[in-house]
């Protein structure tokens, strides 16, 4: 996800350096017009924002929070946007300490995925002072084309907390609905366009049926973050006492896959879980990874 809006940013006359933990990412922002760093600080230090896309809590916590992180070397009055998905707890955490470092901070979550990424058509969920964000859109806009402020620290990612139950749940229903059909030896195309023509239809069926009954996992997003993403909303649920019964079950359902082998599957790989459970043709369990090309 980083590397294609890194490249965005480039395409709109901004100037970006960029530093990640393998070189090829690297490699291709240079390619792309950008300029490269041996390390977070050659990144950091001068910049007037500094962006982090990283997999996982505990990620951000290093690269933010750790020993030689972006509060150690980046200036004071530096804009740090984290687009990453995290803990609503650990943006609240990165706002207070960055704030006691002289940092304005905001929690900008995109969803879209890899292709959103790439087209700069994210969707960006804001959290932090309205004030920052203004001073950021420029930068927020050249990678998503829906930006939106949704409250204090902490809110952005409380936002994606919910549109990844949403997600993740809808490609559930949907899979459910495909396998129900095929079953019945329905025409799926014909069921899909008029299905899409309705009250059902939703950009889960448009975008991703053809490629589940097509049994088509190339990831968009891996089913391994898609699982992290719900890990995340449990807990925050939990600790809200809000009760999400279809949410538990759909991460029960996704942690199926990745304990399995499959995280590195797109998500839509539960249409193949619960073929599998309905005793279908296609043997889940003789999917191979090995022939799915990871972008």
């Amino acid at each position: 996800m980083g590397q294609p809006m890194a490249v965005n940013l480039v395409r709109t006359n901004f100037a970006v350096v960029g530093y990640n933990r393998s070189q090829p990412s690297i490699d291709h922002l240079m390619n792309a017009g950008g300029h490269g760093a041996a390390s977070l600080a050659e990144a950091a230090s001068d910049a007037d924002a500094v962006i982090t896309m990283l997999p996982d809590t505990p990620d951000v916590a290093e690269v933010v929070l750790g020993q030689g992180g972006v509060l150690e070397v980046a200036n004071p009055g530096t804009l740090l946007i984290d687009m990453s998905t995290i803990n609503p707890s650990m943006a609240v955490e990165i706002a207070r300490r960055g704030s006691a470092a002289g940092l304005r901070t905001l929690d900008a979550p995109v969803s879209g995925g890899q292709q959103g990424a790439i087209d700069g058509t994210l969707s960006i969920m804001v959290g932090g002072d309205a004030a920052d964000l203004v001073r950021a859109r420029p930068v927020l806009e050249a990678m998503g084309s829906t930006v939106v402020h949704v409250g204090p620290s902490g809110c952005g990612q409380l936002v994606k907390a919910a549109n990844q139950l949403i997600v993740a749940g809808i490609i559930e229903v949907v899979a459910e609905a495909l396998v129900f059909l095929e079953a019945q030896h329905v025409d799926t195309a014909s069921a899909i366009e008029v299905l899409n023509g309705g009250l059902a239809g939703n950009q889960i069926l448009a975008r991703k049926a053809k490629t589940m009954l097509g049994r088509q996992f190339q990831p968009g997003f891996r089913t391994t973050l898609h699982h992290k993403d719900l890990q995340i909303l449990l807990t925050a649920a939990r600790e809200a006492g809000v009760v999400l019964p279809l949410g538990a079950v759909v991460s029960q359902l996704m942690a199926s896959l990745v304990a399995q082998g499959f995280g590195d599957l797109d998500h839509s790989a539960l249409f193949a879980l619960v073929s599998h459970l309905s005793g279908g043709d296609d043997a889940f369990y003789e999917l191979d990874t090995e022939d799915v090309q990871i972008s």
